[in-house]
């Protein structure tokens, strides 16, 4: 039997080339940028919506939501409130007119993104029809080779 030498040596030195690397580098593989301001916009299209199944794909299992007025949540606690808030929208007792993202600054960094800016929300419930705004700061990852919400915090604003 023939030992091919030269692909021993090959698989060798690519395997030595990936262990030497380590695991944030092998993360910078990072989809083109323009993909975290599409993921933004299908998350928010998805809250404004309330599709849950395109903000779990879009958030991080360790997700931490913080609002101005509560402590920090994880994941699965911001999900309840999702579903109490779908409920809402479904029965028609809650609508959204208007959800938007303006005044956005977004910081990359290497496999990580800070999203700031303004969100106003105009909504209609059984009070009638309010508009607030927020300032809003969101942490953004690359997980699987997708850009994830890992974090969010919001401040209500006049």
């Amino acid at each position: 039997m023939k030992t091919n030498y030269k692909l021993i040596i090959w698989i060798g030195s690519f395997l030595l080339f990936w262990g030497c690397i380590g695991e944030n580098e092998r993360n910078t593989l990072q989809p083109d940028k323009r993909e975290l301001e599409k993921s933004i916009e299908r998350f928010n299209m998805a809250f404004a919506e309330g599709n849950l199944i395109v903000l779990d794909s879009l958030t991080t299992e360790n997700y931490l939501h913080t609002n101005s007025g509560s402590r920090a949540i994880g994941k699965s606690d911001w999900f309840n409130y999702l579903k109490k808030r779908n409920k809402e929208l479904e029965s028609g007792t809650v609508q959204v007119l208007d959800y938007r993202l303006e005044e956005t600054r977004i910081e990359h960094h290497t496999n990580c993104a800070i999203l700031t800016g303004k969100v106003t929300v105009k909504v209609k419930d059984s009070s009638g029809i309010k508009t607030n705004n927020y300032r809003i700061t969101n942490f953004w990852v690359i997980e699987d080779g997708t850009w994830k919400r890992a974090g969010f915090h919001d401040t209500k604003i006049n």
